[in-house]
């Protein structure tokens, strides 16, 4: 030990401090190549408003991975943290709106939720011996469940004492980041100065061997999973926080991005290894990456696999430093050092590889042009043919009007919605297109462009206490009320009916359904007698209609909120779709419309999604330019049957 000690002393005299702790760090080294090479890239990267937006956009992945963190240390896995995060500010929303509790004891009851739902994962593992995947992808559902249970599937507006927690400080320095660095270091604290934090590298390192030294491991366990839970309300109040509304589909996904944050932070899945300050990079890696790929005007399909490539090239480099720290090398490297020139280079050859991935964005993505009119786009989702249609159109308006046009995919991700449109409004954007996730939660970020200067169009869904130029839409809930019609005229005002919802908390899937509900009520011998969400999915479609044939086989009308469950749904139905069983799609999609002409789906909602897309840019541009706008602009909504459909073909 003494002479590894020495060699690693040697060898590091005479290099230069930065050097040496770039080479013993491999995360650190990937985020700052990543920093470099998105500077080069995009003259908006290195502002300080956009490092700001940075900070911020890494804060809730930072604080829900420094819980996850715990548990990887200890060789576990935590796969309910976006889940608990959720649930907890919805319970924190709904005793201090709905029941009218006091906010400092909703605080209290939203993180005992975080803390409850910790626990019964950690008792799961220790005591009922479940593996630490299956208990905590139990608490997932369980958490997502209870949340939309809770909210009734729609956001629950957040106590303004306590969105205090996403906005700044002096109007400059943000809350969300210095709460981030608050939890950074405690969890530092706990990993280097507690009991706790000991038995934790214990356990992960030899589970065996704790318990026979003395540890009592079974409850230690149950305390680790207890502080994720902990860490995971706090990550849910700021996210709800920044988003002044607590949404039951928030965070979904994210508990893959802290665990990826601590991993690419150096520690270790088979336990043992990790520390705090290597989480904060993980999570910062990830944070640049996004914040970097939409600045670069990259499409969004294509940051999906950048991410990836990136992630595992910067895992790859700390495997590399790993690997030629543990063999002495000419330069006299103990188990700290690097290992010699050999492994330099591979360090470096790793470097570079990073870096090329980077630089060849410049070839993939068409945003680089040096034209002058440059708008932001940002979507709801594009893994929906209708917002696909609505891209398309705007690209085709943009090309034609010579501007430059970024799409982003917000993934029904209202927080990462809020992300995007913070990174156009820092870019030099003239104008920004929203197409909101949620109309509540796009509010903030909408505030921020407003002050910046930066119109906004809302295309599709309005923006609820915020400014924007324009609002370019169809009127869903009069859409709703005509897809009413058409199943009751169909049906000649009599028989039961099954409406297949979108998405729990959108605001498209509430005013569908209200408007076909309000429609209904005008034929009594109507009867719904299943209401089921399906996600917008065909695929979802396709499994709840054929489930609810069990229960209903009688169903003689069906109305689904979108064309993709509407087909799921006349898949289900096989040769009764058309023929004894009419089914009403909404949106006008091009598979629906082909549906409609075979006689399967009886009638589609249309709302020329890409004629929507087109006049949306069209009003940015004038918007842009300082030119007058109309405050609302319609795209008129349409029944399409088969006796028409030709005429939207």
């Amino acid at each position: 030990m003494a002479t590894d000690t020495l060699q690693s002393t040697r060898g590091a005299s005479g290099a230069p401090a930065l050097r040496r702790l770039l080479l013993d760090n491999g995360a650190l080294s990937a985020l700052v190549v990543l920093v470099v090479a998105m500077s080069l890239l995009s003259g908006d990267f290195l502002t300080t408003q956009n490092l700001l937006n940075v900070g911020v956009q890494a804060a809730v992945t930072a604080i829900l991975a420094f819980g996850v963190t715990f548990v990887i240390v200890s060789a576990g896995i935590d796969l309910s943290v976006g889940s608990v995060a959720a649930l907890s500010a919805t319970v924190l929303a709904w005793t201090a709106t709905k029941q009218g509790l006091p906010v400092w004891l909703a605080v209290l009851f939203a993180v005992g939720t975080g803390i409850a739902c910790g626990l019964v994962s950690g008792a799961l593992v220790a005591y009922g011996k479940l593996p630490p995947f299956i208990a905590t992808l139990a608490m997932l559902s369980v958490g997502r469940g209870l949340s939309l249970v809770i909210s009734q599937g729609s956001p629950i507006a957040f106590p303004g004492s306590v969105s205090r927690v996403g906005d700044t400080l002096g109007g400059h320095l943000p809350v969300p980041v210095l709460v981030m660095v608050a939890m950074g270091l405690l969890t530092a604290l706990i990993l280097t100065r507690t009991y706790l934090g000991r038995s934790m590298y214990a356990i992960g390192g030899n589970e065996e061997a704790a318990r026979l030294s003395g540890l009592r491991v079974k409850r230690q366990k149950v305390a680790i999973y207890a502080l994720s839970g902990l860490f995971a309300a706090v990550a849910g109040i700021v996210l709800a926080s920044r988003l002044v509304s607590a949404q039951p589909q928030a965070a979904q996904g994210y508990e893959l991005d802290a665990i990826a944050a601590v991993v690419i932070g150096g520690a270790s899945l088979s336990g043992g290894v990790g520390k705090a300050s290597g989480t904060l990079i993980g999570a910062l890696i990830l944070a640049v990456l996004r914040n970097g790929l939409n600045l670069l005007s990259v499409s969004a399909f294509w940051q999906q696999v950048v991410i990836g490539v990136v992630i595992a090239l910067a895992v790859l480099l700390d495997t590399l430093r790993r690997r030629a720290g543990a063999v002495p090398g000419a330069g006299g490297a103990g188990p700290g050092g690097f290992g010699g020139g050999r492994g330099a280079a591979k360090l470096a050859l790793g470097a570079v590889g990073l870096a090329a991935v980077l630089g060849a964005l410049s070839f993939v993505h068409p945003g680089a042009s040096g034209k002058s009119t440059k708008v932001g786009m940002s979507l709801s989702t594009l893994n929906n043919p209708f917002f696909v249609q609505m891209k398309a159109g705007a690209e085709a308006e943009a090309k034609a009007a010579g501007i430059d046009l970024t799409v982003t995919d917000a993934q029904n991700d209202a927080s990462q919605q809020a992300n995007q449109i913070q990174n156009f409004t820092g870019s030099g954007m003239k104008s920004i297109i929203v197409n909101p996730v949620d109309s509540d939660a796009v509010g903030p970020s909408v505030r921020a462009a407003n002050k910046a200067g930066v119109p906004v169009v809302a295309a599709d869904r309005g923006v609820n206490k915020a400014d924007v130029a324009t609002l370019v839409a169809s009127d869903n809930v009069a859409g709703g009320r005509l897809a009413a019609k058409a199943l009751a005229d169909k049906l000649g005002g009599r028989g039961s009916v099954v409406v297949l919802q979108g998405t729990a908390g959108t605001s498209a899937s509430r005013e569908r359904g209200q408007g076909f509900a309000e429609g209904i009520t005008a034929y009594p011998g109507i009867t719904v007698v299943a209401r089921q969400p399906a996600d917008f999915d065909r695929t979802k479609g396709l499994d709840v209609m054929t489930n609810l044939l069990q229960s209903h086989p009688d169903v003689a009308g069906v109305f689904a909120e979108n064309d993709e469950m509407a087909l799921g749904a006349i898949k289900a139905l096989g040769a009764r779709a058309g023929s004894s069983v009419a089914v009403v799609g909404f949106d006008g999609t091009p598979d629906g419309l082909k549906a409609v002409s075979a006689g399967t789906l009886y009638a589609s909602v249309a709302q020329q999604p890409a004629e929507l897309g087109r006049i949306a840019v069209r009003n940015a541009v004038r918007a842009a330019g300082g030119e007058r706008v109309e405050s609302t602009v319609k795209v008129q909504v349409l029944v399409v049957t088969r006796q028409n459909v030709a005429d939207f073909q």
